[in-house]
């Protein structure tokens, strides 16, 4: 018997472009329906707004003459706004429908960039902030990320989980840079080209900013019924087919009262969960306080502040340490398929805020973008696993209802460092702001690695487990 032919180059370059893509998870991305695609299209869009808004919202209402005390404090307050907003939208997203409130929240996006773009009073701006969706820090704000990784959970297989939100944080991340570099460019072309004052070329930048939202909002009218609740999609059946009760339901079903009037909007927590999400909110929060001591915008205008950069080259700068940032997910996505997602998380996590912390230390501008770019080279290496572990350690009933929790605590807990910041700045005390936050942060992986090392695997087994029971059971009534 002759032995196989040996391999050809044309076929080892197959295999290892093969694995390229594997461990990349492209091909989950690819193999990923359609409307996960488009989230991923609408975050993009969402996070190029917010990029462009980071850029020039502190020098924005610098340039109005408002105090940085008062910036610090509409910082804090359009960040709590975004908590009641943000809570009252994914708390009910299931029931009112996951479509309307992501078209809702892109209508607001818009709302908010015209009137920052026709409007200069501080309470104006602030209602505008506080109501609509302005993003102070450029990481996300509003109620979409808790929905849309809700659905993403959904529609995924829970092996390739990782991989689809990795690209999610990716994609993200690379809109927010591309954001800031198009901001920074076209302000600079704005100001020193066309002779515009900065004001009014800040507020061009708002009408750009509402143009995107309006982009989100053609996204979102682009998805498919089954982004919705699995619940949601059985009433809207029903309503279509013109069905009734059927007669014979299952005992769960047949001796659980159905909840009706405004119970009926609320989801349904399990009591094994609560204290898991209470232990995690405490975490998050924690870090997110950490994150608001220093948030993007307070650090480009550190950097415009302390060693004048130009707005294009501070554009640059951000872009392209938001592009490595960005790179470095899907990195995190190949270390989580082996080591796991929480260890992923805390591993690739904490030494980026050793150097977050020393941002504020160097008074030479190379050796503190040396420390920006180290600081950024692995600061989101965790988003991905975070997204994973989030929709492992919950029900799949749950999953909106908790990340939506989630989101909203770490928001509440971030919107009180930068007022914390303004007041430290007026006080020549930038460095307390850059140690405190890195130091929160490195608190919160140690906690999240006492808490949740083992965690994680018991309930990727009990999910086996039930989608395991649910296609036997799925089987069994076909053979019946």
């Amino acid at each position: 018997m002759s032995s196989p032919p040996p391999p050809t180059s044309a076929s080892k370059l197959r295999r290892a472009l093969g694995h390229i893509l594997e461990e990349t998870g492209l091909l989950s991305l690819y193999a990923s329906p359609l409307d996960v695609k488009l989230l991923c299209l609408q975050r993009f869009a969402r996070m190029f707004a917010y990029g462009l808004s980071t850029l020039i919202l502190v020098a924005y209402l610098s340039a109005l003459a408002i105090p940085k005390t008062d910036i610090g404090l509409f910082m804090t307050l359009t960040l709590a706004g975004d908590v009641c907003l943000s809570f009252a939208l994914t708390l009910f997203a299931d029931a009112l429908g996951r479509r309307v409130v992501l078209a809702l929240g892109a209508l607001l996006v818009s709302a908010s960039g015209v009137v920052f773009a026709l409007f200069g009073s501080y309470w104006v701006l602030l209602v505008a902030a506080v109501v609509g969706v302005i993003s102070p820090s450029g990481n996300e704000i509003g109620p979409f990320r808790a929905i849309e990784e809700s659905i993403v959970a959904q529609l995924t297989d829970p092996k390739k989980r990782s991989d689809i939100y990795a690209w999610y944080s990716l994609l993200g991340l690379v809109g927010a840079a591309c954001g800031c570099m198009a901001c920074g460019w076209i302000l600079q072309h704005l100001t020193e080209t066309l002779r515009w004052d900065f004001v009014r070329a800040c507020r061009a930048i708002y009408l750009g900013y509402a143009a995107l939202g309006l982009l989100k909002l053609t996204l979102t009218l682009l998805l498919s019924n089954a982004v919705e609740s699995e619940k949601k999609q059985q009433v809207q059946n029903r309503a279509r087919d013109g069905e009734t009760r059927p007669l014979l339901e299952s005992g769960a079903e047949a001796t659980t009262p159905p909840k009706r009037g405004l119970r009926a909007l609320f989801p349904d927590i399990s009591k094994e969960s609560v204290p898991v999400v209470v232990t995690l909110c405490l975490l998050f929060a924690l870090d997110s306080f950490g994150s608001g001591a220093a948030p993007l915008s307070w650090i480009t205008y550190y950097f415009k502040s302390q060693f004048d950069i130009e707005e294009g080259k501070l554009g640059s700068i951000f872009f392209v340490t938001q592009i490595i940032a960005g790179a470095s997910m899907i990195v995190a996505s190949s270390l989580a398929k082996r080591f796991g997602n929480v260890n992923t998380m805390i591993f690739t996590h904490l030494p980026s805020q050793i150097f977050r912390a020393l941002l504020g230390v160097p008074s030479d501008v190379h050796l503190a973008l040396v420390f920006l770019v180290l600081n950024a080279s692995t600061q989101s290496m965790d988003s991905g696993p975070r997204s994973a572990f989030l929709a492992t350690i919950v029900l799949p009933a749950e999953r909106t209802a908790v990340m939506g929790t989630v989101n909203v605590v770490r928001t509440t807990a971030q919107s009180l460092g930068p007022l914390l910041t303004g007041i430290l700045v007026d006080r020549n005390l930038f460095w307390v702001s850059f140690v405190a936050s890195g130091g929160l942060k490195i608190l919160y992986d140690l906690g999240l690695l006492a808490f949740f090392k083992n965690k994680e695997k018991e309930r990727e087994r009990a999910e086996l487990l039930r989608i395991q029971r649910d296609e036997e059971g799925q089987h069994g009534q076909v053979d019946r």
